[in-house]
Parts: structure tokens; C-alpha cells; sequence
């Protein structure tokens, strides 16, 4: 279908009604045909905006869904299927017992699925009988790229926290590095909700900002790529409440300075991603490759360390940080498949 859009005189007919018509080619796409309803709708002083009654019938029929429990089922297989219903985009969630009540632990597992994973949901109603889940969010009131620049933020946050705790030996920030990674995956969650419905709606997708379905697909492959980067500095965090030791300064600091190296790179990737910057991308993929001289600073560092739990230790840190650093050319490359038609215009 032609973006650019067509012009169309309006013509007069009867004593009080103007009429357009609509290209030809838009009809048969969308499966339409005479006798079918059209909803016009008119947002401020200078748009219109149509839409097809049939699209938008399929669309509602998702607004609300049920499941119903086992008395046995398990808290996780409920929390799986609530989250895949988020992210069909429902907007209503029941979650009932198909004979006699919920047990303390199934409705314990919803209550901190709704808290801690599903943003913008709140339960309204709640018994043994049952419980209901609203998903309260406006789809326009935080877009994906706030979200997603907010999940970012968080991640770089964490990573700089794990290992200033492990430098501090701070048991507390090692625990709060820990408890972030559910609000990193809850961003994830909302944003993968927002892409799913935008594939489904072409008029979300517009007003979503995005050209097409096929770069939802890159920003969800982009979005699992920093839920990843959080874990990492959540393993590191537990690494040190495991074993509850200071490491050495030095190699600490050498640590630091990957970490830095490693967070600076993944930030670049995403500015790529917004930019839709094809050049940027490859320079990049090609920066990651300077992780080894950090790797080899680390190693040359420790050569000297008798102790087989820090040199464990170093390798376990030194590994998760390099992972970053690999998201980081990975998210690049994403950009690449999504810009690479654009870059060969561009050069043509």
C-alpha cells in the first residue's frame, strides 16, 4: 500500500451530504467490499481517519480473556499463561478455578506476576473465586522507545552497581542490583505487549512511529538482548552475596574500566537503533573486538593470585561482563538487517 496516500476531490451530492471515493487498489487489500461500514473519525481541527468496522469487531473480541485453573495446576504454568495473554494485548484477565477455589499459592503467584512483571495492571478483583487483572495503560502514553530507553537506563544502572558492590563488599546495593532486574523485565514485557499489537493493527503501527512489522521483529530481538545485559549484572551481584568477600583493588579497577568499556558500546548500539544508523552499526560490531585488550589486562593482573575462589571468581565476573559487550555487536547487527535496504538507496 502507497504511504504517500492519494489525492481525491470531495464531490457534492443530494442537498446535504459531500462524498470521496477511495482508491480501488486500498479496497481489495484490505478485503473489503460494497456494503461494508466504514467508522470515520475526526482528531483535531485537520484530520480524518478511517476505519474499516470489521478490523476493528476482530480487534475488540480481544478484550477480554479467562483461564481457568486446575485445583493442582501450578503458580508457574499460571504465570506463563497470564503473561502470554499480556501480550496479546487483552485488556481484561480472568483467572478463575474451573471447579471450587483457588488455593493460597495460585493466587499468590498472580498477585506478584501482576507486581512485579506486568506494568500497568492492577487486579480489581480479588477472592477465592477468582481474580480479575486490568491492564490500565494508555497504549500512547509511554511509547516504546521511552520504555525502551528507560529499560536501558536501568540495565547500565545495574551493571555499575554490581560491580561497585563487589568493590564495597555492600551486601544491601548487591540485593537492590538484584530486585531491578524484575523492573528491566517488566519494560521488556510492556514493550513486547505494545509490538504485538502494533503487528496486529496497522494503524497502531503508524502511530506507534514504526515503518513496518518488520522492524517490531528487530525491536523485540533488541529488547531480549538487554533483558540479557541485566541478568549479567544480576549474576554478578549474586556472586558476591554467595560468597560474601571483598576481591583486590587492582583487579577491580580493571574490571571497572571492561565494564565501562562494555556499557559504553551497548549504549552506542541503541543510539544506532534510534538513529537507524547504518554506518554506526558497523563501526560498532568492529569496537566490540577491543574487549580482548580488558580481557588480557584482567588476566595479566590475576597471574599472581593464589587463591582459587578470587581467580574463580575473576573469571565468573570477567565472563558476564564480556556478554555485554557481545549483546552489544548483536543489537548492531539487528540495526544492520533493519537499515540495510535504506543504505544501498542511499549509496545508489
Amino acid at each position: 500500500m502507497d504511504e504517500r496516500g492519494e489525492t481525491r476531490k470531495i464531490q457534492f451530492t443530494g442537498k446535504s451530504s459531500y462524498i470521496v471515493s477511495l482508491p480501488k487498489p486500498w479496497i481489495m487489500e484490505l478485503g473489503l467490499k460494497q456494503g461494508d461500514q466504514i467508522r470515520m473519525v475526526r482528531k483535531g481541527a485537520s484530520t480524518l481517519e478511517l476505519y474499516p468496522q470489521k478490523f476493528e469487531t476482530r480487534l475488540q473480541k480481544k478484550e477480554d480473556a479467562t483461564i481457568e485453573i486446575d485445583l493442582e495446576e501450578k503458580p508457574s504454568t499460571i504465570v506463563r499463561k497470564l503473561i502470554s495473554l499480556y501480550f496479546l494485548g487483552y485488556k481484561t484477565i480472568n483467572v478463575k478455578p474451573k471447579i471450587g477455589r483457588l488455593n493460597p499459592n495460585q493466587r499468590t503467584a498472580v498477585k506478584e506476576a501482576v507486581r512485579r512483571m506486568l506494568m500497568g495492571s492492577e487486579i480489581i478483583s480479588d477472592s477465592t473465586g477468582g481474580i480479575t487483572i486490568q491492564v490500565l495503560v494508555n497504549l500512547l502514553e509511554l511509547s516504546v522507545d521511552g520504555a525502551f530507553k528507560r529499560m536501558l537506563h536501568l540495565t547500565q544502572s545495574m551493571s555499575n552497581d554490581a560491580i561497585l558492590a563487589v568493590k564495597e563488599n555492600n551486601l544491601e546495593l548487591a540485593q537492590e542490583v538484584i530486585n531491578t532486574d524484575d523492573e528491566v523485565d517488566r519494560f521488556g514485557f510492556y514493550i513486547i505487549r505494545q509490538l504485538k499489537i502494533a503487528i496486529q493493527n496497522e494503524h497502531m503501527l503508524k502511530e506507534m512511529g514504526f515503518r513496518n512489522a518488520r522492524i517490531c521483529l528487530g525491536y523485540r530481538l533488541v529488547v531480549k538482548n538487554i533483558e540479557r545485559a541485566g541478568d549479567q549484572a544480576a549474576f554478578i551481584a549474586k556472586d558476591l552475596l554467595e560468597f560474601k568477600k571483598p576481591m583486590k583493588k587492582e583487579i577491580l579497577d580493571k574490571i571497572q574500566d571492561m565494564n565501562k568499556f562494555c556499557l559504553s558500546v551497548i549504549d552506542d548500539s541503541c543510539l544506532a537503533l534510534f538513529k537507524e544508523d547504518y554506518v554506526q552499526a558497523e563501526q560498532i560490531i568492529e569496537k566490540t573486538l577491543e574487549i580482548t585488550k580488558y580481557e588480557k589486562k584482567i588476566h595479566d593482573c590475576s597471574k599472581s593470585l593464589k587463591d582459587d575462589e578470587e581467580i574463580y571468581r575473576i573469571r565468573r565476573i570477567t565472563e558476564s561482563i564480556k556478554r555485554i559487550s557481545e549483546y552489544a555487536s548483536d543489537i548492531a547487527e539487528i540495526v544492520l538487517n533493519m537499515n540495510i535496504e535504506k543504505a544501498l538507496k542511499k549509496k545508489a
